[in-house]
C-alpha cells in the first residue's frame, strides 16, 4: 500500500490562484464571464477554462441570462463547496471536520439590517425572498421587495411558501419606484433584466446579484420550479445571514 494518499479533489480545484480568486468573486454574487475576466485580470479564454474546471468539480454552476441569451451567469454552489471542504478536513484528521457556524447573534441595540429584493414582476422570486428573510432573520433584518414591472402574485409562490409555514396571502406587488428614495443596507437583484435597470439608492447600499430563472416561465416546468426557487433562496439567505452585521 502506498504511504501517500491523493489529496481531495476540492483542494486541487481551490488551490489554484485564479480559481481561488474566481470563487472569492462568486461568493459575493452571480457574475457574467466578462465581469469575472475583468476582475481576475486574465484573458477570457483562461477565465473560461478555470470556470470549466470549477463546474466539472461541482463548485460552480452556469446558466444563460434571461436578459440576453448571449450572456452567461456563473454562480458559486455554496452548499456543495461547504460539504466538500468539510469532507477534505475530515479526510486529513477527524479533529479537522468543519462544523457549519450558526449565524451571528444580533448585537444589543443594533439597528436591523435593511434588505431590498428586486425582480421584474415582484410576483414570485422577490416576494419569496422577502418572506424567507423575515422568517430566517427575525428582528435582525427588515426585508422588502419590488419589481420593475409588477404583476399579481403567482398562486404557486403563495402555495410553496404556505407549505413552509409562511403566509404570503397579504403580500402585494410593488413597483421599485416606491423605494427609490429609501435607504437600504443591501439591494439584491434576483433576475437579469432588473439588474440592468436597477436604480441608485441613497447611501450607496451594497448590491448583489442572484441570477435566478423565473419559476413561472413556460420552460421551467410549473410548480416544481417554485420549489427549486424556494430551496435556492433558502440556501442563499442562510449563507447571507453569516455576512450581515446583525
Amino acid at each position: 500500500m502506498s504511504d501517500t494518499l491523493s489529496p481531495p479533489e476540492v483542494l486541487r480545484l481551490t488551490g489554484h490562484p485564479v480559481r481561488w480568486r474566481l470563487l472569492n468573486e462568486l461568493a459575493r454574487g452571480d457574475l457574467q464571464v466578462r465581469e469575472l475576466t475583468a476582475l481576475v485580470g486574465q484573458k477570457q479564454s483562461l477565465t473560461s477554462y478555470h470556470l470549466g474546471q470549477l463546474r466539472a468539480g461541482g463548485l460552480v454552476t452556469m446558466r444563460r441570462s434571461s436578459a440576453d441569451k448571449r450572456d452567461t451567469y456563473y454562480s458559486l454552489d455554496l452548499a456543495t463547496c461547504r460539504t466538500l471542504l468539510m469532507q477534505a478536513g475530515a479526510a486529513l484528521h477527524p479533529g479537522l471536520r468543519l462544523i457549519p457556524a450558526a449565524p451571528p447573534p444580533p448585537q444589543d441595540g443594533s439597528a436591523p439590517l435593511r434588505v431590498l429584493f428586486l425582480c421584474t414582476g415582484n410576483s414570485s422570486r422577490s416576494q419569496m425572498a422577502e418572506a424567507l428573510l423575515r422568517h430566517l432573520a427575525g428582528p435582525r433584518a427588515e426585508a422588502a421587495s419590488a419589481g420593475s414591472a409588477p404583476k399579481p402574485l403567482h398562486p404557486d409562490a403563495i402555495r410553496v411558501m404556505h407549505e413552509r409555514g409562511l403566509d404570503m396571502s397579504a403580500h402585494r406587488p410593488k413597483h421599485l419606484g416606491e423605494f427609490t428614495g429609501r435607504r437600504f443596507d443591501r439591494v439584491i437583484t434576483l433576475c437579469d433584466r432588473v439588474r440592468e435597470v436597477c436604480p441608485d439608492f441613497p447611501g450607496a447600499p451594497e448590491t448583489t446579484h442572484w441570477s435566478l430563472p423565473d419559476p413561472a416561465a413556460p420552460d421551467q416546468g410549473g410548480y416544481p420550479a417554485f420549489v427549486r426557487t424556494a430551496d435556492d433562496l433558502t440556501t442563499r439567505i442562510r449563507f447571507l445571514l453569516h455576512t450581515l452585521s446583525v
